[in-house]
């Protein structure tokens, strides 16, 4: 069975407050699609990071990587296998 994890960077849900409940119902239109469509295995969110360093002088930085640039936001798990056969019998 080939499943297939589509990542999102966590800097790609970043939009205006208000415009949360259409983010949020055009997320939730691809996960029932996916769904009726037998493919969808699982998803989910994560955590924005938040990690910070305290030395032992008590100076905090942003950590434990600072230098890191992206960070996994969210992820979907889809079956490859079941997708395949539904597109070719459209």
């Amino acid at each position: 069975m080939t499943r297939y994890l589509i990542s999102f960077d966590d800097g790609a849900m970043s939009f205006p407050e208000e415009e949360l409940a259409e983010v949020a119902e055009a997320s939730h239109q691809v996960v029932r699609e996916a769904q009726d469509a037998a493919v969808w295995v699982f998803g989910g969110g994560l955590e924005r990071q938040q990690a910070s360093v305290v030395a032992t002088d008590g100076t905090v930085t942003d950590g434990p990587y600072p230098e890191t640039k992206a960070v996994l936001g969210g992820f979907s798990i889809i079956d490859r296998r079941v997708l395949d056969l539904r597109c070719a019998l459209t």
